[in-house]
């Protein structure tokens, strides 16, 4: 399994921006479809979007939808998630994850970053 770290999180206020950061280690980012996802306290993790292995194609949950925006650096091993429009219900524990098969949105992920905080104050 790769490597992920995450990077960029920290306490916004409503409608600001975020930019968060992934970087891959341990393998070639451009060998593994990529998504991110959230779980806020006292909910279940929730898909927010991914992106193919040559950053091509993306797919988003319905909640980010027209506000994120996932891309990939695969020459720097690196995917990002602009987060624009923030709003309070954003407020969660942001994960990297990252599986090799390129089928499939939103499942099958096998390998995981720690996370990092974004909080968005109303």
């Amino acid at each position: 399994q790769v490597r992920l770290v995450e990077s960029g999180g920290g306490l916004v206020q409503a409608s600001d921006s975020l930019r968060l950061s992934c970087v891959v280690s341990g393998g070639t980012s451009s060998t593994y479809r990529m998504g991110w996802f959230r779980q806020a306290p006292g909910k279940e993790r929730e898909f927010v979007a991914a992106i193919n292995r040559g950053g091509t194609y993306s797919f988003y949950g319905f909640s980010v939808k027209g506000r994120f925006t996932i891309s990939r650096d695969n020459s720097k091993n690196t995917m990002y998630l602009q987060m624009d429009s923030l709003r309070p219900e954003d407020t969660a524990v942001y994960y990297c994850a990252a599986k090799e098969d390129d089928i499939g949105w939103t499942t099958g992920y096998d390998s995981w970053g720690q996370g990092t905080q974004v909080t968005v104050s109303s």
